[in-house]
């Protein structure tokens, strides 16, 4: 299974630091885990959610990367956040499985997969390979939208 990840340059390794110090939206703070997306959209999305709307000031180092898991994931119940939480934290203690699968809020179609680096399998996973990504050329305006007008 191919999953992604857009990060900046600095924070590429799959080893789940930034999650242990400061906690992910369904992972409690003190646990790592490397968030990561079934769709190159779906990453590109839930990173965009957390840049300015202007997009100024943002860093120049992002990336859009890959990886491959020969596993497929646990799939996550979703009633609720409270259900999603618990059932994330307890996965991640008892490390049953590498991947997990949560569906995604921003994209229903596609999954937010959490990997476990605690994991005994983890040392398997290859390092992302990666390219450039930079959120203006992105969001770049086509120049035909100038002069589109409403039917009236």
């Amino acid at each position: 299974m191919k999953l992604w990840r857009l990060t900046r340059t600095p924070f590429v390794a799959l080893d789940g630091k930034g999650a242990e110090l400061h906690g992910a939206r369904y992972a409690p703070p003190g646990h790592p885990v490397v968030s990561l997306a079934s769709e190159a959209g779906l990453a590109v999305l839930v990173a965009l959610r957390y840049q300015p709307r202007d997009l100024v000031g943002i860093p120049d180092d992002f990336v859009l990367g890959w990886t491959e898991v020969g596993t497929v994931p646990l799939r996550v119940p979703d009633p609720d956040e409270d259900t999603i939480r618990a059932f994330v934290g307890e996965w991640l203690e008892s490390q049953r499985s590498l991947t997990c699968a949560i569906r995604s809020k921003v994209l229903p179609e596609a999954d937010v997969i959490y990997l476990n680096p605690r994991h005994p399998h983890a040392a398997r996973v290859a390092p992302l390979t990666t390219r450039p990504f930079d959120f203006a050329e992105c969001l770049h305006r086509p120049p035909m939208l100038d002069s589109f007008q409403e039917p009236q």
